[in-house]
């Protein structure tokens, strides 16, 4: 049986097998009746972990090499015309000005923030100052949140070709060449910086625009038609469309569309907090007595708890080796998250643990109460903190028993925390959000022995899981229904969640726009 140049392989490996082309060729050779020198060179497509059934092994997919082609897909073109007017330069707004780009169509990327290496000073005033800058922090900003969260890029969207496509433009603009093989892959936010400056010098070169500390305040209309912008400094900018490609936590940007006519709609989010684990703790439960093995990573999971009445709890965005940080961008409020580096070798590991909100627990027609429900928690949060962004924590034990804590575990967590009941924290809400965490936990426990500890410690508050907000938008042209020439897009919109479905979001919107 000859190899297939078209065809991709699987082979398994056991932890203490060697993994190098030797192997892998003569794993194939025999798999396929053939002796190894009939066999052509072979790549790497996809590497992942098995940990089930007790048995840790590694689940490696190959290839014939150098058939696959080059990667980075269509080439950018030299852009002109009238702009694309984008607000917002994350993930949505930077690929869908790539994309424009390959269709040669100029935009102009504005953001509030600053570039990712001005923005380090306001997030240091942040985690060793308490000082929060509402218009950059780590969520506003060049790359938007996903810049300093981890840079995961896995995604559910069922899109496989597009995906490939956002993994090969960020690879050959910098990132690791493992994110092209690796099933769950990951930049690290101490890399994922210098990606999204090459993508932006990138745009410069073919003539789009990247502008910085450039708060949008109103939307221009005429004659039905969003035609541009105006800016907190009185700068108007005029385009042949607007694409609002801002992140979930952009709240001003809600009241400016709605001043122009546009509808909101409130729609289902997540609230809750950071739990926070030892990462030896983790690996043990993941692991087993394999844990601590050099070829294996800080271990991952993913939790998910669904009672008869459908209000869930689940972990979000889980940080193995990673840090909780301050997410806050209002100064009267205490948001948390989490990110990792790229080696993932932070004595910590992180999640988000998050309780579903429905619009069933939204009374009222205000298209904004959700994010009243959000600002509600996380002035709980700072209160209970005490200030400087000091952040409420109770260990998982006390929490589970629905007691304050008198002290907490050491914690990745810079500005501190501050034993308390998390418990009457999250209560601030009329909410079960407390009640139905810890029926959560107690579950959780079951499924990963031992992650109830003395040494968890639940930091407060996690709120910012997704947008509770929609803006409307056409299934076929993606426009508003309210304003011809005017996209929604992405995680602000109601439409996207985390780094690869926003980009893929910003991707979609830019090939309407170019076939309009």
């Amino acid at each position: 049986m000859k190899l297939d140049p078209d065809r991709d392989y699987s082979i398994e490996l056991d932890l203490d097998e060697p993994d190098d082309s030797a192997e892998l060729v003569g794993r194939l050779a025999k798999q396929l009746g053939v002796a190894p020198a009939q066999l052509p060179p072979l790549e790497i497509r996809k590497r992942s972990i098995d940990a089930r059934r007790g048995r840790i092994r590694f689940h490696i997919v190959v290839g014939a090499s150098g058939t696959q082609g080059p990667i980075g897909g269509a080439p950018l073109r030299e852009t002109s015309g009238p702009p694309v007017i984008i607000v917002g330069a994350g993930p949505a707004g930077m690929f869908c000005a790539y994309e424009l780009a390959r269709a040669g169509i100029r935009a102009i990327v504005l953001d509030r923030g600053k570039n990712v290496r001005d923005r380090r000073k306001d997030l240091k005033g942040l985690t060793q100052h308490g000082r929060v800058d509402s218009d950059s922090n780590y969520c506003f900003g060049e790359g938007g949140a996903g810049t300093y969260s981890d840079g995961k890029l896995y995604t559910r969207s069922h899109k496989r070709g597009d995906i490939r496509d956002v993994i090969e433009i960020l690879a050959v603009h910098g990132a690791p060449e493992q994110i092209l093989v690796d099933a769950r892959p990951h930049i690290g936010s101490n890399k994922l910086p210098k990606v999204i400056t090459a993508l932006r010098e990138e745009l410069a070169r073919v003539g789009s625009i990247i502008r910085f500390g450039a708060r949008v305040t109103e939307l221009v209309v005429k004659d039905g038609r969003a035609v541009g912008v105006r800016l907190a400094d009185g700068d108007e900018l005029i385009g042949r469309a607007v694409v609002i490609a801002t992140g979930h936590s952009a709240r001003d940007v809600y009241t400016f569309l709605l001043a122009a006519g546009v509808r909101l709609e409130a729609k289902p989010f997540a609230m809750g907090v950071r739990i926070e684990h030892p990462q030896p703790l983790i690996d043990k439960i993941q692991y087993g007595r394999a844990a601590g093995h050099p070829k294996l990573p800080a271990a991952p999971y993913r939790l998910a708890f669904t009672p008869d009445d459908g209000r869930g709890a689940f972990s979000f965005c889980m940080c193995p080796g990673g840090w909780i940080v301050p997410a806050s961008t209002e100064i009267d409020g205490l948001v948390v998250n989490g990110m990792s580096l790229s080696k993932r070798d932070s004595p910590y590991a992180n999640s988000g643990l998050v309780v579903g909100v429905s619009l069933a627990d939204l009374p009222g027609e205000d298209p904004l109460r959700g994010v009243a429900v959000q600002r509600l928690l996380e002035q709980a949060s700072m209160t209970a903190g005490g200030g400087m962004l000091r952040a409420p924590a109770t260990r998982a034990t006390d929490f589970v028993a629905g007691r304050a804590s008198t002290t907490v575990p050491s914690s990745s967590y810079e500005p501190g925390l501050t034993a308390t009941d998390l418990g009457a924290v999250l209560d601030a809400t009329k909410l079960p959000l407390a009640q139905r965490l810890r029926e959560a936990l107690t579950v959780f426990d079951r499924q990963m022995k031992g992650y109830v500890t003395e040494d968890a410690v639940l930091v407060g508050v996690e709120s910012r899981t997704s947008s509770p907000v929609r803006v409307p938008r056409d299934a076929e042209s993606l426009q508003s229904p309210d304003l011809v020439a005017l996209y929604p897009c992405a995680e602000g919109a109601g439409y996207a969640g985390g780094i690869v479905s926003a980009a893929l979001d910003g991707i979609r919107v830019a090939r309407k726009i170019a076939g309009a």
